[in-house]
């Protein structure tokens, strides 16, 4: 819809530019770690809850969480390559794994509390899982055209798949919407100063993701029962109460 467009437009670049920011004073990890959260797909849940009825948001949000568990296998798949190769390598391998997991993940009709289990579970195993990636090089500033590529890249992979989506069916549009743009780009661009920095990212990320699961379990449990701004109100919180404890996590690790 346009509502969800203009979100798109106007938010894609924003929160590209915020996480780098964020990334360039307080490290890579905490780019990652703020893009875990829901910062589009909470708020197109939102227009799909008023638009189409809380029974689809109720749905959308199990088909959120099975995009987590698929993000999980990005992260995985890309660390693990960007050990030994180059980004472009890593970020076939990860987009890959990405789409195997959301295409197996997609036929079954998971309950919310198994998949809530399994996002828990994979994220603990993931995390387990990273490589090490070295110690991160000190780097000189960053070129000034980076940021603006950073936000501009974001943004047409954005509206690729966007666009991309009503050809593709629901099934494969489901999919797609989680594919994790933003931490790829954030990766990537990370991955040129080495293998460090975009093993940082991702275990942000997956730190991150904590509260993306918590958003959509709470979402899923309650907006049937209570309501869309109730459940919204209770999804933010809990979500905010999570990513409190991740960053916790993330600056002991640090």
């Amino acid at each position: 819809s346009h509502s969800t467009l203009v979100l798109k437009l106007v938010l894609t670049p924003a929160l590209i530019g915020i996480a780098s920011l964020a990334a360039r004073r307080w490290g890579q990890a905490v780019g990652g770690w703020l893009v875990g959260l829901p910062l589009t797909s909470g708020p197109i849940a939102f227009f799909l809850a008023l638009e189409r009825g809380t029974s689809f948001a109720e749905a959308a949000a199990l088909g959120s969480l099975v995009g987590a568990i698929a993000e999980v296998a990005f992260c995985v798949a890309y660390a693990r390559v960007a050990v030994r190769g180059p980004w472009p390598a890593a970020c076939v391998a990860g987009s890959l794994a990405f789409a195997v997991v959301a295409a197996v993940l997609q036929r079954p009709a998971f309950s919310l509390l198994v998949l809530a289990i399994a996002v828990c579970a994979s994220l603990a195993i993931a995390l387990r899982l990273l490589p090490s990636g070295g110690t991160v090089a000190a780097r000189g500033p960053s070129p000034r055209w980076e940021l603006p590529a950073r936000m501009a890249s974001a943004t047409v992979v954005v509206l690729l798949i966007t666009g991309f989506a009503g050809a593709l069916g629901p099934r494969w549009s489901g999919i797609l919407a989680t594919y994790p743009v933003y931490a790829a780009i954030l990766t990537v661009f990370a991955h040129r100063a080495g293998t460090a920095p975009a093993v940082q990212v991702l275990r942000g990320l997956l730190l991150g993701l904590f509260a993306f699961a918590a958003f959509f379990v709470i979402l899923g449990a309650s907006i049937e029962r209570v309501g869309i701004a109730p459940a919204f109100a209770l999804a933010i919180a809990g979500a905010l109460a999570i990513q409190g404890l991740s960053l916790l996590l993330l600056v002991r690790h640090r």
